[in-house]
């Protein structure tokens, strides 16, 4: 069965554009009309790009139009100081290169995710982190602002927490502080267990919450907002579902070494690997995610890692060794 196919009777939506992208290829043995991927290498990461150009392509990719920047940096679980200041240093140059922000530009920076639940914790743990200013700017002498960008930022919580749409709770402070862009942060869901809590993706086109456990809200774009949102996301769960399959999968590719086994697996039913999983799944109401057990750690790391990177994109004075930074760290 095709995994585009599986994914949609599950109600699996893939956050990763890159992941979305090599489901299609591999599928259609071609590439994706609309869609153009340039791939790069810096340091220890993997860079890739996907451009979506046209409806079609827009269609196709089930995304919006845009830019989506995956960085993979399978470091990112070590405990290193220094590879965490590049990782840094990376997602501050690719984000600066989205940004476009001129020296009187202010930020809203949105913190998504439940803050009671460690792998939906990503989005509030880095606006703990977040060098907020707006009241230096809003206060302070201009000599004492040091270069600092007008930064404000705000964890708004879930809909089950506060009754409110996040939409309408970000909406109402943009349009009281009027900033120039909104960087919303959050977690996504993967179909690779080894992208978990290892890549970070920024794109331009804004974000859905809960798009990837199958709890679509209202999205957060610049048609619902009024200002460019850009979105950073790391994954942090799998779809119990894809694991499942997978393992369907290589188990089936064993079944070619033995000529006995392979008629076996010619006989099989294509839609059975399909409903062997959702009747596994069915206690769950097939919405079973998986995440790794250290995953507070991870996202701990992983904050602070991108608070350190928007520190370096949105401040002018800051670099990658300014010594404000060592708190972030």
């Amino acid at each position: 069965m095709e995994r585009s196919h599986l994914y949609k009777n599950l109600g699996i939506q893939l956050d990763m554009a890159v992941e979305a992208h090599d489901v299609l290829q591999q599928e259609r043995q071609s590439n994706i009309a609309g869609v153009e991927m340039y791939k790069n290498k810096v340091g220890h990461s993997d860079i890739t790009t996907v451009k979506i150009t046209s409806p079609e392509g827009e269609e196709a990719m089930g995304k919006p139009m845009g830019n989506y920047v995956t960085i993979d940096a399978p470091h990112m679980k070590v405990n290193n100081r220094d590879i965490h200041q590049e990782l840094s240093g990376l997602l501050a140059q690719e984000l600066s290169k989205l940004l476009h922000l001129g020296p009187d530009d202010s930020v809203l920076v949105v913190g998504l995710g439940n803050w009671h639940a460690t792998p939906d914790a990503l989005g509030p743990k880095v606006v703990n982190h977040t060098m907020v200013t707006r009241h230096l700017h809003k206060f302070a002498p201009e000599e004492l602002q040091g270069g600092l960008r007008s930064v404000s930022a705000i964890a708004p919580g879930v809909l089950g927490l506060t009754g409110i749409e996040t939409a309408e709770i970000i909406k109402g402070v943009v349009e009281k502080i009027n900033p120039t862009v909104i960087i919303a942060i959050d977690a996504l869901a993967t179909r690779s267990v080894e992208r978990m809590a290892t890549s970070l993706q920024i794109a331009d086109t804004g974000i859905t919450p809960g798009s990837g456990v199958g709890n679509r809200r209202v999205g957060i774009n610049k048609e619902t907002m009024g200002v460019p949102v850009i979105a950073i996301g790391v994954p942090t769960v799998v779809h119990a579902g894809v694991i499942a399959h997978e393992a369907i999968e290589m188990l089936l590719q064993q079944f070619h070494t033995s000529p006995s086994l392979y008629r076996l697996y010619k006989g099989l039913n294509p839609d059975s690997m399909q409903q062997i999983i959702e009747d596994v799944l069915e206690p769950f109401g097939r919405d079973l995610i998986m995440t790794p057990k250290e995953i507070d750690i991870l996202i701990e790391n992983t904050s602070r890692i991108i608070a350190t990177g928007l520190a370096q994109a949105l401040h002018p004075s800051i670099s990658s060794s300014s010594e404000g930074l060592q708190y972030l760290q």
